[in-house]
């Protein structure tokens, strides 16, 4: 017999299934928060749906008879170690050390004494990709069930509310609905096949192929006892390289359904293989296969000690060592959607006046979407921004705006915890290496640097061969990185985990930058300077570029903000922070047209349109731009010193609108140029550049797509996940400022759209451990509340409440405070806009 629980499971499956699919299923959530579609999927990036846990993933296309389910592993890669042994994450020898610190000096040298403050190449400081690797799928799961006959009231969709991606449909007489999710809480995936009440389920065949995973090898496949499959594979077999495994479980509700696993005959030489059946009773209606996945990659094992051999256990027996998934399904299923709505929805939720199209599916709803378009773009953005955040839960490497625009979002919707593998990973793979990289590339000893791209095996070497140092030549890597480490703080006053993990990451790259800092010597204006530095992926290599010097700064101050929560007592360190921040040239200064000048000696085109906007990285994400501050105390002898704030905010606008809209293939520059819009209080330019992203790049699915166009195109995360801050910036924003005690300014709805005319935000966390919560009607702000957290670590800090222009409370953050704002007492006024 079956539980109460399974009855009720099934009974819904019956309702689900008792309509055509002309709307969307009966089971997909009343709110909308969800995709759903009329077919099965072709294309991978373009049409299949993704689930995840943070350590295995998915891709599900919904079919029918047969599931194609592309598997992940979140440590799966070619290379490294694995494939050489003597793989030292792209860096120089030892040996190398002395030659290398003489062409270093000698770049710098000509570089300041040439006329236009530039080099032709650095190729002497870039080093060739050697075993790199690559992320590598492990190949996919197929799903067969013995059914036959025409096929109706077909549907599939992901449940955003829960976490689950389904598939219903009608055959032989039975209604069938597949269920497949990732459960963080037991790190396994679950595929559910079940029939609605009366019918017996189908016959059904489990088995796994690489064939359709280019380049992976063939796995073994064995049986585990009779009830389980155990693959065991390797990412490559020429050179050697990451062995993986995964461990696929039958069940079923009834003890009467037969379960066996069989080994298949094969050529003599090749791998075995073998399949998983299942044969359900007369009495069984649902049956299901879990799989856990891992490699023989350990984090923890990437330093000396180890050898930065990143070698751990052999996957088998982490997984056999991993605690049995529950025989009962829904407790499985209910364990994980209430760990999915307590992440994403517990404590978080936008409403952007968005009403459900439940009638529409998500492709040909998408296929209809225009740039610029009416207030019902809403519901899709809104399903956009929910996506992105379930992204990011399901997730756990170019590091000059990929990684860092993943966690944009993170702090301010509730998921900063979620941030914690990122920095695990700076800790365990990029300061190791790093420290050897600033010794042989920069003769630096303390601290430790990155570049531009990184893998798993801590590649902290300038990648590169040729004159490729428009990318490669990007030491500032870290240090952006750096700003999601300061926030997070910024955002929890966790100090317990500053003390541990988050001020030894900030003072180890501030150590190497207080060290690579040398005099202009070009200008000679007593300034400290980067040299050799490229703005990322612009061609010239030249000294001083706006974003290094700018990122920099930001970075120094962090030191002084949080010194005294590290408990650190190495005072002579924060004293040479503050003494080289002091004469460092903070890399704002106004070009001939009005624009920001990228690079110190101006090399700006109007006509430039370059899909980075590096040297405004000071107006979102950072704050050199947007809190800017004329005090002679704050901007030095440097070139900013004569600047006032609505100076740098207007030419900082001047270089926005001069980069255009974002014509490249990728969706990120668009998104990114949304919240750069957005912090400039322009509504109008902040939903073109999001509808227009919208538009262009995101698939029917709505997955980001590179080169969209393309019939395969590549799928890049980036736009994704950063599209939930851009809209959050447009509706509230608490950008850094360069001191505890200047008053942190947050403002509401700075650039509210048109197309939201009401709506409202729960939950929204700023800085200094506040929660926001506000509403807004008919484009006017109706209610704002603030909360401070009640933990003994928050820091007495002023906070300025700002509306349309004008301050709407000022306070000082104390443990517990609640704040209400009175909307009513404050007559509204048009906020102050930059003309370009």
């Amino acid at each position: 017999m079956w539980s109460l629980p399974t009855h009720f499971y099934l009974v819904q499956l019956s309702l689900l299934l008792s309509h055509v699919a002309v709307a969307a299923p009966q089971a997909f959530p009343t709110s909308g928060n969800g995709l759903w579609y009329t077919q099965p999927g072709a294309i991978w990036a373009r049409e299949y749906l993704p689930i995840g846990n943070g350590y295995l993933a998915a891709m599900v296309p919904g079919g029918t008879t047969q599931e194609t389910t592309q598997l992940n592993i979140e440590s799966l890669w070619s290379g490294g170690p694995f494939a050489d042994p003597s793989y030292n994450g792209g860096n120089k020898q030892p040996s190398e050390r002395h030659s290398i610190a003489q062409a270093m000096q000698k770049i710098r040298q000509t570089i300041f004494q040439s006329p236009n403050g530039d080099i032709d190449n650095v190729e002497v400081l870039e080093t060739d990709a050697g075993h790199y690797g690559s992320y590598a799928g492990a190949g996919h799961l197929l799903s067969s069930i013995n059914s036959t006959g025409p096929i109706s009231n077909y549907a599939r969709w992901l449940d955003m509310d829960q976490g689950l991606a389904r598939t219903s449909w009608t055959q032989g007489g039975a209604d069938l609905l597949r269920t497949t999710f990732c459960s963080h809480a037991t790190r396994s995936c679950v595929e559910h096949m079940a029939s609605s009440t009366g019918s017996q389920l189908p016959a059904l065949t489990y088995a796994f192929t690489t064939a359709l995973e280019s380049g992976l090898p063939v796995a073994s496949v064995t049986c585990l006892s009779e009830t389980a499959l155990l693959i065991e594979g390797h990412v490559s077999v020429s050179p050697p390289s990451m062995k993986y495994a995964l461990v696929v479980r039958g069940f079923s509700s009834s003890p009467q359904s037969l379960i066996r696993c069989v080994q298949l005959p094969v050529a003599s030489g090749t791998p075995k293989n073998a399949t998983l059946h299942v044969t359900p009773s007369t009495m069984d209606s649902e049956v299901w296969v879990s799989w856990t996945g891992d490699t023989e990659y350990d984090m923890n094992a990437g330093d000396i000690a180890h050898g930065f051999s990143f070698r751990g256990a052999d996957p088998v027996t982490k997984l056999l060592s991993l605690s049995p998934l529950s025989t009962d399904f829904q407790s499985i299923l209910d364990q994980h959607t209430t760990d999915i709505r307590t992440t994403l929805s517990a404590s978080f939720a936008l409403d952007v006046g968005q009403t459900p199209v439940l009638d529409v599916p998500t492709d040909v709803l998408k296929a209809k979407y225009r740039t610029d378009g009416p207030p019902s773009n809403a519901y899709l953005e809104w399903v956009l921004f929910n996506y992105g955040r379930y992204l990011l839960a399901s997730s756990d490497y170019h590091a000059n705006i990929n990684t860092q625009m993943n966690y944009w979002s993170a702090d301010m919707t509730g998921l900063g915890s979620l941030a914690a593998p990122l920095f695990d990973y700076m800790e365990k793979t990029w300061a190791p290496r790093g420290a050897q990289t600033a010794e042989v590339l920069y003769n630096i000893s303390r601290g430790w640097v990155t570049h531009n791209e990184m893998n798993i095996f801590g590649h902290t070497g300038m990648r590169g061969s040729g004159n490729t140092a428009s990318w490669a030549n990007y030491p500032e890597s870290a240090v952006w990185m750096m700003m999601h480490v300061w926030d997070h703080f910024d955002h929890t006053n966790d100090v317990d985990w500053w003390k541990s993990q988050g001020w030894p990451l900030i003072k180890g790259v501030a150590s190497f930058h207080l060290d690579k800092l040398i005099p202009d010597l070009h200008f000679n204006d007593s300034t400290l300077v980067v040299s050799p530095c490229n703005s990322p992926e612009q061609v010239p290599i030249t000294f001083a570029c706006a974003h290094a010097q700018q990122v920099i700064w930001q970075l120094f101050n962090a030191v002084e903000k949080g010194f005294a929560a590290s408990e650190d007592n190495d005072t002579a360190f924060l004293a040479e922070v503050q003494a080289k921040r002091a004469q460092m040239d903070k890399g704002l200064k106004i070009g001939s047209w009005g624009q920001i000048q990228e690079w110190k000696v101006e090399k700006d085109s109007p006509t430039d349109t370059h899909r980075h906007l590096s040297h405004l990285i000071g107006l979102y994400p950072g704050y050199a731009i947007t809190s800017f501050d004329s005090s002679p105390s704050v901007q030095g002898n440097g070139p900013s010193a004569g600047y006032n704030k609505d100076q740098i905010l207007t030419a900082a606008g001047v270089s926005l609108d001069h980069r255009g809209d974002g014509a490249g293939e990728s969706g990120w520059e668009k998104v990114w140029r949304a919240a750069s819009w957005a912090q400039l209080g322009d509504s109008s330019r902040f939903y073109h550049e999001l509808s227009l992203a919208t538009y262009e790049n995101f698939g029917p699915n709505l997955l980001s797509l590179f080169n969209p166009r393309d019939p395969d195109p590549i799928f890049q995360i980036d736009a994704n996940l950063g599209y939930p801050a851009a809209v959050m910036n447009a509706l509230l924003q608490a950008p850094d400022v360069p001191s505890i005690s200047t008053p942190l300014v947050v403002t509401l709805l700075p650039a509210l759209p048109a197309q939201w005319p009401s709506g409202s935000i729960r939950g929204a966390r700023v800085r200094g451990g506040i929660s926001v919560d506000l509403q807004w009607r008919e484009g006017k702000l109706t209610s704002a509340s603030f909360t401070v957290d009640s933990n003994t670590n928050v820091r007495p800090r002023p906070v300025q409440v700002v509306y349309q222009g004008r301050v709407l409370s000022s306070f000082i953050t104390s443990a517990g405070l609640k704040k209400d704002i009175n909307i009513r007492q404050h007559a509204h006024r048009h906020p102050k806009r930059y003309s370009f």
